[in-house]
């Protein structure tokens, strides 16, 4: 039989504001009631320190709490107290609300359109952390969730690459300087970094052209991140980390952790603690710029900054 948290509460009475951040505190960790002021939990280490903690917080301030674990007694028991946390209509409201985005994206701007996938989002991960016994309700709620994002990305970046399947070449960057390079307008992370690390890194006297579509693209221009680009994904590479590994810049750590961030944003992996606040200056500077070109000089000041502050490790443990 499984083994539960049970936690029996009596929530101050002339505190409200308390009594209503205990009570959010409970719903967000996916919580069942019992009844009035008793809550029952899927016994972990995790939700055993975070409901002793919510217990602790309430006899400060002028409440009761008691933690106990219990047993089910029975399978029946069982089977009635894992019901209690069916999230059935909870996928269900998600659903509606991808469906009443997804109907509304035509209509939102880039800016709006992160916004609602950020907020989306953090919906769905909340709940799929409290799914504590997935069933048919979760699956069908990832599928739905990896349309709308695969929707999200076809109206953000209609031109998207596809990862080729090829071996990166190293190459000579004496043979790549003064050059036109190309890649599609209405810059994201891949984009904005990879122009930044060219003028940087590669070639200093590089000159841009945003492309409306990756076939109008110059016969002398160097594409990248557009598919038949000269630079573009290959294998789990994104643009970024291609050219990076092409002109032997792979051997700059800090660089190698700009690549991390860039390819968690865009094709996602794992998570990048700088990557939310880079998203957030990066959409910030999307607005105020008035073409490419200005977004490229607002972001490059940026990137210089993650770059020095990947590259100086020892200063940056004694921030933490």
């Amino acid at each position: 039989m499984k083994t539960w948290h049970l936690l029996i509460l009596t929530l101050p009475t002339e505190n409200a504001t308390a009594r209503m951040r205990f009570w959010r505190a409970l719903k967000a960790m996916g919580c069942a009631v019992l009844r009035d002021g008793v809550y029952l939990l899927p016994r972990s280490e995790t939700s055993g320190f975070a409901l002793q903690e919510v217990a602790e917080g309430i006899i400060e301030a002028g409440g009761t709490a008691n933690l106990v674990e219990v047993t089910s007694r029975d399978r029946a028991q069982d089977e009635l107290f894992r019901a209690l946390f069916d999230r059935t209509e909870d996928y269900a409201a998600l659903a509606k609300s991808l469906s009443a985005a997804r109907k509304s994206l035509s209509r939102l701007s880039a800016p709006e359109i992160n916004r609602a996938l950020r907020r989306l989002r953090r919906e769905y991960e909340a709940l799929r952390a409290i799914d504590f016994f997935p069933a048919e309700a979760a699956t069908r709620a990832e599928a739905g969730w990896n349309d709308f994002v695969g929707v999200v990305d076809t109206v953000l970046s209609p031109d998207e690459p596809h990862a080729a399947d090829a071996s990166i070449r190293r190459l000579d960057r004496k043979d790549y300087q003064g050059r036109i390079w190309a890649t599609r307008r209405h810059l994201w992370v891949d984009r904005v970094a990879s122009a930044w690390l060219i003028r940087r890194f590669i070639d200093s006297k590089a000159r841009f052209v945003w492309l409306d579509k990756p076939t109008s693209c110059p016969r002398k221009a160097l594409g990248f991140d557009f598919d038949g680009a000269a630079f573009t994904h290959v294998g789990d590479k994104v643009t970024f980390e291609v050219l990076v590994e092409s002109f032997g810049l792979d051997r700059d750590p800090a660089l190698g952790r700009l690549g991390e961030l860039v390819h968690a944003l865009d094709v996602g992996g794992p998570v990048v603690p700088e990557s939310s606040g880079f998203e957030a200056l990066m959409t910030g500077a999307r607005q105020r710029a008035a073409d490419d070109d200005a977004l490229l000089q607002q972001m490059t000041p940026m990137l210089d900054s993650l770059h020095a502050f990947y590259s100086e490790p020892v200063a940056k443990d004694k921030r933490r």
